[in-house]
């Protein structure tokens, strides 16, 4: 009596063909989720960093150039290229009386191509806004 036997040759071969391409689209994904994470902490830092420079202003004209300076310059420490930055600053807290507690408030707004930070060739694109506010001081003169 004969007894058949399988060949598994090739088997390895066939089973990395299929494991190897979803492990690749796996870490890319992973990857690439990382990434826009970090964009988007750089623009809640731009927004919290232009709340703290608008609020160390002694007027709303003043606080508004700080902020936009501000954030424009974090942003750009972060490495981030916005398709357009948008630099909204609440400055109602500036007609409170002197003594009195206010704060002023930053949204920023900044939309990002995902070839600039998952990968490269991505097609489309991402808008992160976020809003970050800052205690005025309150025994600020004018």
């Amino acid at each position: 009596m004969t007894r058949r036997t399988r060949d598994d040759r090739g088997a390895v071969a066939t089973e990395l063909v299929v494991v190897i391409p979803a492990l690749v689209i796996i870490i890319g994904l992973l990857v690439a989720g990382g990434r826009i994470w970090l964009a988007r902490q750089g623009v809640q830092e731009a927004a919290a960093s232009a709340a703290r420079a608008a609020s160390l202003a002694r007027g709303a004209g003043e606080a508004r150039q700080a902020a936009e300076g501000s954030a424009a310059a974090n942003l750009d420490t972060q490495g981030l290229t916005c398709r357009p930055a948008q630099v909204v600053v609440d400055t109602r807290g500036y007609a409170r009386a002197p003594g009195t507690e206010a704060t002023v408030g930053v949204t920023v707004t900044c939309t990002i191509t995902l070839a600039d930070v998952a990968v490269p060739g991505l097609p489309g694109s991402m808008t992160l806004t976020t809003r970050a506010t800052s205690a005025l001081d309150t025994f600020r003169s004018r």
